[in-house]
């Protein structure tokens, strides 16, 4: 089993926390083995919680994407919680005051667009301008560490589902992350990241050995992170990627396709890996609530010749193919005025090349450069051998 930085700080460096005035940004996925919360584990190992922080969805975990979270307080330990996804997306030197260590502890997906790491990125400029240490536990990517996948963010599409320079698929682990942030954006943060122990980039989480919580609403379960990089493509369009089912993002689909036809336009393309079965679904939220839908499951069969991002475009382009008239990119998008899927993909290349007619393989080489670039700078900040 794979021994996260948490389980390594409570139980074999606990002296760590002693003395010090502990904040710790953390949310409900982060567990021990056991399934004990972090701030349970770190209260118990004699950490002085003088402040906690809860990234987007809450320190509960409860709150729907890109809803606004108000601050409240511990109702056992009594200590404020701050949220990280309203007012602010930055710890303020006021939530510090009575803090001499912030530690970070949460369980990413493995994707630049899920916006754990853009809390990181905060926090780390935050700290640094204060010259406050940060710890962070580190957590697998259950992804795994090999694969990279995706263009590279460009500068006038940063935003808060984009805010680190990294492929959408970036293979790194948080932990890595953090030091790449703290080095490549030169944020001074005293960092130290305590790494896990076991765990190799081959890795996917169900090899962790780990228990699995959700890390969201909209991802309920590890299989959701395996289409998610693609699937989440469907958030930049007129299509409903399955928010209020039991399924999110491993479904897509809108009133106006016809399903059998839409997977039977995927499987001919024979993606590696994956084939797409026809559905109806309600969706309870979001777009379409109430509406029954057609679409397709995505079915994951071999997920290591799975290229989830190169098949969330050719959805798009399929379903664009199968009703011009209706499909729609998003023109616009909560975090701003770009159109939602340039925020998504980092780029307006994607969006523009599908509406051009541009074929998806040509798309999917435009970003082959920008990999091999990330990959050899990325290599000084790895903590585990690729």
């Amino acid at each position: 089993m794979v021994r996260t930085g948490l389980e390594q700080l409570v139980f074999e460096e606990p002296q760590r926390l002693r003395g010090r005035r502990i904040g710790l940004v953390t949310h409900p996925a982060a567990v021990l083995s056991d399934l004990t919360a972090a701030v349970e584990a770190l209260a118990a190992a004699g950490a002085q919680i003088t402040a906690l922080f809860g990234p987007e969805h809450g320190f509960d975990g409860a709150a729907p994407d890109a809803t606004a979270v108000e601050h409240a307080v511990h109702q056992r330990l009594g200590a404020p919680i701050y949220s990280l996804y309203g007012a602010t997306h930055a710890p303020t030197p006021a939530m510090l005051a009575d803090v001499d260590l912030l530690i970070f502890d949460t369980q990413d997906v493995g994707v630049r667009f899920y916006t754990f790491l853009s809390t990181l990125f905060h926090l780390l400029h935050s700290a640094g301008a204060l010259g406050l240490p940060v710890l962070v536990l580190d957590r697998p990517n259950p992804l795994n560490g090999i694969d990279v996948e995706g263009p590279l963010l460009e500068p006038a599409y940063t935003s808060f589902i984009g805010a680190v320079r990294t492929p959408i698929r970036h293979g790194m682990t948080l932990g890595e992350l953090a030091l790449f942030i703290n080095g490549e954006y030169g944020c001074g943060a005293p960092l130290d990241v305590l790494p896990m122990r076991g765990w190799r980039r081959e890795m996917w989480f169900d090899a962790t050995g780990l228990p699995w919580v959700a890390t969201s609403p909209g991802i309920p379960q590890f299989l959701t992170t395996v289409a998610y990089p693609g699937t989440c493509f469907a958030e930049g369009a007129n299509l409903s990627e399955g928010r209020g089912t039991t399924l999110p993002f491993e479904i897509v689909g809108a009133p106006w396709l016809d399903g059998f036809r839409l997977a039977q336009t995927l499987n001919a393309l024979e993606l590696p890996g994956v084939r797409f079965r026809p559905l109806n679904f309600l969706p309870g939220e979001n777009k379409y609530a109430g509406e029954r839908c057609q679409g397709v499951q995505v079915h994951v069969r071999e997920r290591t010749h799975w290229a989830p991002v190169a098949a969330g475009l050719h959805l798009l382009a399929a379903c664009r193919a199968q009703a011009p008239e209706q499909f729609a990119f998003l023109a616009t998008s909560w975090e701003g005025e770009s159109p939602h899927l340039d925020l998504l993909a980092g780029t307006a290349r994607l969006r523009e090349g599908l509406l051009a007619g541009e074929a998806v393989a040509t798309l999917v080489e435009s970003w082959r450069a920008d990999v091999a670039a990330f990959r050899a700078q990325r290599a000084p900040y790895l903590l585990y051998p690729e």
